[in-house]
């Protein structure tokens, strides 16, 4: 069986969470771990039973042991980490948001183009099995009218910032804040679904570090409304809904798609008459870890040489970007990287 060998960016609980997945496909290798601690690098490395270690990505990926790169570092160093490592010819692998800005998107897209390797951004819920069921089904809801998405969960950095200290999820010097940490999740699965939007309207809460708590967007498409809230300093339980003239879609949770239902128009309408058609369970049960399913997609680009994803596509991920620069426009929310 033909593997990719990867190097892993970053000792986080995040790229915990995708080892774990990864490791459900047998054509993954992890090979090599990089970290700016020697001891860090070196816990991660024998936890997870990875043979390299790195102190420098320089070194990590000058080597010919390894074929892709997984980046799950802070925004602000997607795109210099991710243009380095295709510079040296390897597949990167780069965790959401792909970069800090829409002009960070355009110089990895074609840094990757001009060095024919892989690119993708890592939005694991547009890959998975019953965000491929939505899509495959759209033709059931009719006519779409409105997108409706919300994430909001209360960061638990947000006592140490009430305290006075700034971590790293509110700090914008590493381009971090509600909307790219939170909000990309409501807008990305739009763009897939409806492409980029004509018009964008949007609002929010700026916090004393300069990075954005909460925030809401209303988007223009030529014959539907679609609308996001999203927030790192207050809890949330609301679905998320896809809205037809035949039909609409709920999806449990934007971030995680656990479970999909389809209502077909009159379910349960209050006061309708008639047969109301049943609703239907559109939910794919998997035995494969949430972030299963990027990794396969991922490996199987590399593996057939094409240089990106149809789902997780180069221009799915700078459409998304500009939409965020807009809202950030808007909300008053500025990074170095700008």
């Amino acid at each position: 069986m033909k593997k990719v060998r990867f190097g892993l960016v970053g000792t986080n609980f995040i790229t915990e969470w995708v080892l774990e997945g990864a490791r459900q496909d047998k054509r993954f290798e992890a090979q090599a771990v990089c970290s700016r601690s020697r001891d860090r690098a070196e816990m991660f490395a024998s936890r997870h039973n990875i043979p390299l270690k790195f102190t420098s990505l320089e070194e990590m990926v000058a080597s010919d042991q390894i074929d892709a790169v997984y980046i799950a570092t802070p925004n602000h160093m997607h795109a210099p980490q991710s243009i380095l490592c295709m510079k040296h010819g390897k597949h990167v692998l780069c965790e959401k948001p792909l970069a800090s800005n829409a002009r960070e998107a355009e110089e990895m897209i074609s840094t990757a183009r001009r060095y024919g390797v892989t690119l993708m951004e890592a939005m694991k819920t547009t890959l998975t099995p019953n965000f491929r069921r939505v899509m495959e089904n759209m033709d059931r809801l009719g006519k779409v009218r409105r997108y409706f998405s919300s994430y909001c969960q209360y960061s638990s950095r947000y006592d140490k910032f009430k305290e006075g200290i700034v971590l790293n999820a509110f700090n914008p010097e590493l381009s971090n804040g509600a909307i790219m940490d939170i909000g990309v999740y409501t807008i990305y699965p739009m763009v897939v679904l409806f492409g980029e939007p004509q018009r964008v309207m949007a609002s929010g809460i700026r916090l004393s570090s300069g990075a954005d708590g909460e925030g809401s967007a209303i988007f223009s498409y030529p014959e539907m409304e679609a609308s996001v809230i999203y927030s790192k300093i207050s809890d949330g339980s609301l679905p998320s809904e896809i809205q037809g003239e035949d039909g609409t879609v709920a999806l449990s949770s934007i971030n995680m798609m656990e479970q999909v239902t389809f209502r077909p128009r009159g379910t349960n309408s209050a006061g309708g008459r008639g047969v109301k058609a049943p609703i239907e369970d559109w939910t794919v049960l998997s035995d494969k870890n949430g972030y299963y399913h990027e990794i396969a997609e991922f490996i199987d680009l590399v593996l057939a040489g094409r240089p990106e994803s149809d789902i997780n596509s180069h221009a799915n991920s700078l459409a998304t970007l500009r939409v965020i620069d807009e809202i950030r426009r808007q909300t008053g929310i500025v990074f170095p990287a700008d």
